[in-house]
């Protein structure tokens, strides 16, 4: 099965919103508007265009959208969190996959549509999807060729139980496309998820682009099930990820050189001209990787001025593609280099600019793969053991770093979340 997509886009313009008038609750807090009581009952009766506000409460249900609407938490005296949890005998597949794969969502956004789901807490504990396997999926909000805008939301324990936890599903926020559309993702706090915590996909040539900003996306920490990944951008999704609260993924039965998995703060895999700044990552194996992969280019992605500290075993920037610009980052603590020109994954890594970044604390300052060539200064060096290394893909990070130290013939490799 090809590994799922996820993608985060530049600066994007939304589609036309439809005319939203009428307003209508969920819950028994708001005299006086219709009232219904579930989100899934609202979504069914209601008309396209209306505004669906959800009374602070446990709502156990999954909700499917097939119309354009506002879903949003209303705030009512004291009690401020309308909770979407599992139902009581668990939650089942109501969707599948662009790329055929079964999914398990809290809420589903489905065609071509404007949503926006906002002010709501989804909870996806007790899911009980045991009797699934490694085929269950639990997401939290799906958007599947929708528009629209996911924001303040608070996204938990898209996790499976622990004897599954080596699966490569459960994801907070998933968006994908097969056409034109798109997606703002902004304000979120995104925790313990198992795989990844905002995924974006596109397919082949789809117009899918995605705006990331101003999130909070937490892994697990140091895990030994799935290779968690903050934010993926894939398979040809468009768009830029800004200012986001970023880490805690780490795999930790990883040593240097292993050729399975590595977690990453943001995953950008064969897709192309994705904007990257401003963005805090600590304590990942990967703080940023763009990866092409069979054909399929991330070339020619921007990063700039964000902050990486704490990269275990690899590099706080690994460049698995062409022509990307590399400027004003600040990267602190790096087990193997700040920043990598790879030619270890795609047989070579040309063209990038990677210049006026402050590195602080790695085996090598930059890393410059035997096929890779790009402009690397000027750059800023303190307590870096190689400022730069031409002609290999390798600096071993010393034991004194607390790395686990392994064979050195091959890096760490990424995964995606499956499709």
């Amino acid at each position: 099965m090809r590994i799922s997509k996820s993608i985060l886009a530049s600066g994007l313009l939304l589609a036309a919103s439809p005319l939203f008038g009428a307003t209508v609750a969920v819950g028994s807090c708001q005299p006086g508007k219709t009232s219904f009581a579930t989100i899934q009952q609202a979504a069914t009766a209601a008309p396209s265009g209306t505004t669906i506000s959800v009374c602070p409460g446990i709502y156990p249900e999954q909700v499917t959208i097939n119309k354009s609407f506002i879903i949003k938490g209303f705030t009512s005296g004291n009690n401020g969190a309308a909770i979407i949890t599992a139902p009581s005998g668990g939650m089942v597949q109501n969707a599948t996959g662009i790329y055929g794969d079964p999914i398990e969502a809290q809420i589903y956004a489905q065609g071509a549509i404007t949503v926006t789901i906002s002010d709501l807490t989804l909870d996806a504990a007790n899911s009980q999807l045991d009797g699934l396997g490694c085929a269950a999926d639990p997401v939290g909000i799906y958007f599947q060729n929708a528009s629209g805008t996911i924001t303040r939301n608070s996204v938990i324990n898209d996790v499976l139980s622990p004897g599954l936890a080596g699966c490569q599903g459960g994801l907070g926020i998933l968006a994908e496309s097969t056409g034109n559309s798109n997606v703002a993702i902004s304000l979120n706090s995104v925790q313990n998820y198992q795989k990844n915590g905002i995924t974006v996909d596109g397919f082949g040539t789809s117009g899918l682009t995605a705006t990331i900003t101003s999130n909070t996306i937490i892994g697990q920490g140091p895990t030994t099930g799935a290779a968690e990944n903050s934010i993926q951008v894939a398979y040809g999704a468009s768009g830029s990820i800004t200012s986001n609260t970023l880490g805690s993924d780490v795999w930790s039965p990883d040593v240097f050189g292993d050729t399975g998995d590595a977690a990453a703060g943001i995953l950008v895999f064969s897709s192309p001209n994705v904007n990257i700044k401003s963005n805090n990552i600590s304590n990942t194996q990967y703080g940023i990787a763009i990866v092409s992969d069979s054909g399929e280019t991330a070339d020619g992605a921007i990063i700039g001025s964000n902050t990486i500290s704490t990269t275990h075993l690899y590099d706080a920037i690994d460049l698995c593609s062409n022509n990307n610009v590399v400027t004003a980052n600040k990267i602190d603590g790096a087990d193997e280099s700040g920043i990598h020109l790879d030619s270890s994954c795609t047989g070579a890594s040309t063209g990038s600019i990677v210049k006026t970044n402050t590195i602080n604390s790695a085996c090598a300052g930059v890393l410059v793969g035997a096929s890779s060539t790009g402009t690397t200064s000027p750059n800023t060096y303190f307590n870096v053991v190689n400022l730069q290394m031409p002609g290999t893909d390798i600096c071993a990070p010393a034991p004194t770093r607390g790395s686990k130290q392994g064979a050195t013939k091959s890096h760490g490799r990424f995964r995606p979340a499956k499709p």
